[in-house]
């Protein structure tokens, strides 16, 4: 009885998360919101002559009025070259081609499944949990196909049906920052993250891979924490499963396997490719005169088509050899679905465009970044109590707004300026939001996977409700909290780089 009451009471708690969480507006109708907040502001602080000391060269930064009669010409001139001129909007969509392909031909699908079926017994639920977060590359993939097919698998080892679900679900939404393979996840936080970082330092470039030590190590720790927390936790708190089993997971047809087979030989051969344009001392994508592969190296340049074209050709093969993909009109039709998922995101884009250039052309960030760095430093809130206040409230704001990029670009103007000023690189300052925006993920009901993953569970068990699949959700996320913040607390104290060209403070001049 005090159980069901607990759940009640979490349930309801939840409940009153998710009706706030409803009531604000769509992410890009927030973007509109903001843009006339920021013009609004600059309009204030234009007349009362907000400003702020540069600590940087002493220069004094003053709040622009954009809303005078030269302010608005600017507006309406600029609009354009605002949104075309976003330098991560074509890397996203180029990208995305790759992806794209890839999902719609069904080789991710494919590969996860066979990952699964050819795993030995006892590596089972390690396999679900490594497939759930290297399965984030894979963008919606994982946390829509994977719980259905954990569920049906764990079943088979004496296990109830939702610990499938629940650990596939944490798995791939828990652990989204972590990943082997750099994809969309990357693309869209950089994407945010130079304009920034530019508004302190104009010259500010970024790249993909400037978490990718971190998070290539948080695979196989968050692996190791995700599966000591079901076979604690979740499994124990289960029990067996008394109810119907439902239809069976139909195992992969040999045309299917035939196919990721050769969809795996075409993308080893295209890493083969471009390790022989990378590797030699002449190679050509090495920096020509120094022979870096890292600083200023054809390499780097291209490191988006590079991934798109990884992505790209073992979809196409798998499509061609599984019959997905028949004719030129399926292969059009397979790019134009894939781009069509990105509409929603090209809208955010221009209205973030304005966003960020508004605060850019009203010294807005820079003044707010100063002050409040000022008061950070005045507070002594530095070091490993910032690292986890960021990473707590980037979390509780995960839990209203679901879009990564839409919290980002509203955090990241901010947020990122103010570290800078701080001592801190950009590189760390995403990290600990993709961290915050991570760990919150499996409980928040503002994902569009968890009314998802209700109907699966409802599959096996007709009364279960949003706080039954919470309640086994919650223990992820707050393990995932800590296991996530001691491991960043480790990087930091050590002091070692995140990734390529992704210190944790910026380089002294």
């Amino acid at each position: 009885m005090e159980d069901n009451q607990k759940k009640g009471l979490f349930s309801r708690f939840l409940d009153i998360v998710e009706r706030v969480g409803n009531r604000l507006p769509d992410p890009i109708v927030l973007f509109i919101i903001l843009m006339f907040i920021i013009l609004g502001a600059s309009f204030v602080g234009g007349m009362m002559n907000w400003e702020a000391e540069n600590p940087a060269d002493g220069e004094t930064i003053q709040a622009v009025n954009l809303l005078n009669g030269e302010g608005i010409v600017r507006i309406f001139t600029g609009a354009i070259t605002n949104f075309s001129e976003f330098p991560p909007l074509g890397m996203v969509l180029v990208v995305m081609i790759g992806i794209g392909i890839a999902d719609k031909s069904g080789y991710f699908e494919t590969a996860m499944k066979r990952a699964i079926e050819v795993s030995p017994k006892a590596l089972i639920l390690p396999a679900i949990i490594l497939v759930g977060i290297l399965g984030n590359v894979a963008g919606d993939a994982a946390p829509i196909i994977l719980p259905p097919i954990a569920a049906m698998v764990v079943m088979k080892l004496g296990y109830h049906p939702f610990v499938g679900l629940v650990m596939a679900y944490a798995a791939s939404l828990g652990a989204f920052a972590a990943n082997l393979i750099p994809g969309m996840t990357e693309a869209l936080a950089i994407a945010f993250t130079e304009p920034a970082a530019q508004l302190i330092a104009p010259d500010y470039t970024g790249n993909i891979l400037m978490n990718y030590y971190f998070t290539a190590v948080a695979t196989f720790f968050l692996l190791f924490i995700v599966y000591i927390v079901t076979k604690k936790i979740t499994v124990p708190r289960l029990g067996t499963y008394e109810g119907m089993e439902t239809a069976d997971h139909q195992p992969l047809e040999k045309k299917e396997i035939t196919a990721l087979r050769w969809a795996n030989i075409s993308a080893l051969l295209t890493f083969v490719v471009f390790m022989i344009f990378l590797l030699p001392e002449n190679g050509i994508f090495r920096n020509a005169e120094t022979g870096s592969i890292i600083q200023e190296s054809p390499f780097m340049d291209s490191i988006i088509f590079i991934l798109t074209i990884f992505f790209f050709v073992p979809g196409l093969v798998y499509g061609m050899k599984a019959g997905t993909i028949r004719s030129t009109r399926d292969f059009g039709g397979m790019l134009g679905s894939a781009m069509g998922t990105m509409g929603s995101y090209i809208v955010l884009v221009f209205f973030a465009a304005q966003m960020l250039a508004y605060f850019s052309w009203s010294n807005l960030g820079p003044i707010i970044a100063i002050k409040g760095a000022n008061l950070l430093e005045a507070a002594n809130a530095s070091g490993i109590p910032l690292i986890i206040g960021f990473i707590l409230l980037a979390g509780l704001i995960n839990l209203l707004i679901g879009s990564a990029s839409a919290k980002w670009a509203i955090l990241a103007p901010v947020f990122v300026p103010m570290f800078m000023l701080l001592g801190f690189d950009p590189a760390f300052t995403q990290m600990l939001y993709r961290i915050g925006d991570s760990f919150t993920n499996p409980i928040t009901p503002m994902l569009p996977y968890l009314p998802l993953l209700l109907a699966f569970a409802q599959k096996y068990d007709k009364d279960a409700g949003l706080g039954t699949l919470l309640s086994a959700l919650l223990p992820y996320s707050i393990v995932l909290f800590f296991a996530w913040t001691i491991l960043l607390i480790v990087w930091y104290l050590i002091g070692i780089p995140l990734g390529i060209d992704g210190p944790i403070y910026l380089p002294e001049k």
